[in-house]
């Protein structure tokens, strides 16, 4: 079995997989009279296919034990996924490339900051 250590979460740890959506970064601006600040342009959400079609969906999750033994990964050819969370506690997040066979390639896991999210 395969042991691998989860590295916090960055914009440059993460580069290769996707975009980390949080509220660092100067591309942000008062709105709304100075009522709200704006972090815009955070990630770009993608769908592929003639009846493709870009939605928001909710999920909740219930904590994994640790250590955590991986089974699956979903893989998402046609679109990307984003993941933000609505509460201020770091998750965990595992992605891969895609490997020689069609399967999965090496898995890389990243420890997320309160506040952050990702789209891949």
């Amino acid at each position: 079995m395969t042991r691998i250590v989860a590295r916090p979460l960055t914009r440059e740890t993460f580069a290769e997989f996707g975009d980390v959506i949080d509220m660092g970064g100067d591309n942000h601006y008062p709105i709304n009279g100075g009522k709200a600040e704006r972090y815009h342009d955070l990630a770009t959400a993608e769908a592929l296919g003639p009846n493709a079609r870009v939605l928001i969906s909710m999920v909740r999750g219930t904590p994994y034990d640790f250590p955590l033994k991986l089974t699956m990964v979903e893989r998402h050819p046609f679109g990307s996924q984003a993941f933000i969370p609505l509460s201020p506690r770091p998750f965990l997040v595992v992605v891969c490339h895609d490997g020689d066979d069609d399967g999965p390639g090496e898995p890389h896991a990243f420890i997320t900051a309160p506040g952050q999210g990702v789209n891949y």
